[in-house]
């Protein structure tokens, strides 16, 4: 065994933006990942710095390569983690992933504008996976998993690709019916919806169907909710992340890149200028759409919300969602509640986390 993996969990935090993407995150990972950990089974990805067990073969057989090309700098790869699985599975050592949520934790970015940092170093990380595709000894299923991280996000052009059109073809046409039939589309638009959710719907049936993970969500009625609200978030956020990822990735057609960068995992506020500043782009892209359909097609308005009605909220996302009160009320309601804070793990109550309130109920201690 060269790589033992726990799932990733967030930390309880007082931020609103990393309250509700981490308890979204909870859901998903955990149906999702119990499915890939058994049909990857002795050749499963890697999260980085999350590992549970690293041992000697890491240093030996997953030393990265560094990028260069005629000419230029040797660069550093920047998303690591997905290369490093696969050079120690090519070694013949086990990376295996075991789906608990007990066994490490991580802190995730407090805003919206901190998490596309992230999410773009990761884009241009999984865009230098091209490179490894045909690296000797690889594993079958390692090759697919470096294929699947590229897909991650070209598949975000796809996306704006069909917002576009789709606000084309609306503005253009005398008929609806010219375009799309309507039974069609509904059952595609709904075979996609389902699709999308699945991992999550998933992870909160097994919630609802276990007293006991019901009382650590902090009861049905508030995890209800807690789905509720974190399905609108998904649907507002994801449309913002995949502009970014498309205009990053036009980006790098003309050798333009992002170096690694430190972040800042404190909450904190975001003026609505700098959100403007930093989304315009989303923002000019879903007003345009909404505006367009509205004005020559407002019945598809529903619709094309879908698509459309996160880029032109995007400011205001990111505005809101990093008000310190806000974050402060959503501890003190439960919005994004994890089980954490209800039955806190000895190792994260010597953190002393804000976000952990002094009544959560103390596990059994230790035995040293």
């Amino acid at each position: 065994l060269g790589i033992l993996q726990g799932l990733v969990v967030g930390l309880p935090s007082t931020s609103a933006f990393a309250r509700v993407f981490q308890f979204g995150m909870r859901l998903g990972m955990r149906s999702y990942t119990i499915g890939s950990a058994w049909w990857q089974s002795d050749c499963g990805p890697y999260w980085g710095h999350n590992a549970v067990l690293r041992l000697e073969p890491f240093i030996k057989h997953c030393q990265l390569p560094l990028l260069s090309e005629s000419g230029e700098v040797e660069r550093h790869i920047l998303s690591h983690d997905q290369i490093e699985a696969a050079l120690m599975r090519a070694a013949g050592y086990h990376v295996r992933v075991v789906p608990r949520e007990d066994l490490g934790w991580e802190e995730n970015p407090p805003t919206l504008l901190e998490f596309m940092r992230r999410d773009l170093r990761w884009c241009q990380g999984n865009m230098q996976y091209w490179r490894f595709l045909l690296l000797p000894n690889l594993r079958p299923v390692s090759r697919y998993q470096l294929v699947l991280a590229i897909l991650m996000f070209i598949g975000s052009p796809a996306w704006i690709g069909l917002l576009v059109l789709a606000t084309f073809a609306l503005v253009t046409c005398d008929d609806p019916a010219t375009i799309m039939r309507a039974d069609a589309g509904s059952a595609l638009l709904t075979w996609v919806l389902v699709m999308w959710f699945s991992p999550k719907i998933g992870g909160a049936l097994d919630v609802l169907l276990s007293a006991e993970e019901r009382r650590a969500f902090g009861g049905a009625g508030r995890f209800t909710v807690n789905f509720v609200i974190e399905t609108i978030y998904s649907i507002i956020l994801c449309p913002i992340l995949w502009i970014s990822h498309t205009i990053f990735l036009f980006g790098l057609l003309f050798n333009r890149e992002i170096r690694w960068m430190g972040q800042v995992r404190d909450d904190h506020a975001v003026p609505l200028t700098l959100a403007l500043h930093d989304l315009w782009p989303q923002t000019l892209v879903g007003c345009a759409s909404l505006g367009l359909v509205l004005a020559s097609q407002p019945w598809a308005l529903p619709y094309i919300f879908l698509l459309a009605g996160g880029p032109a909220l995007s400011a205001f996302f990111a505005t809101v969602t990093a008000w310190p009160a806000l974050g402060g009320l959503a501890v003190r309601l439960g919005i994004g509640r994890v089980p954490e804070e209800t039955v806190t793990p000895e190792d994260l109550l010597e953190l002393a986390l804000p976000a952990i309130k002094s009544e959560s109920r103390p596990p059994l201690t230790r035995s040293v």
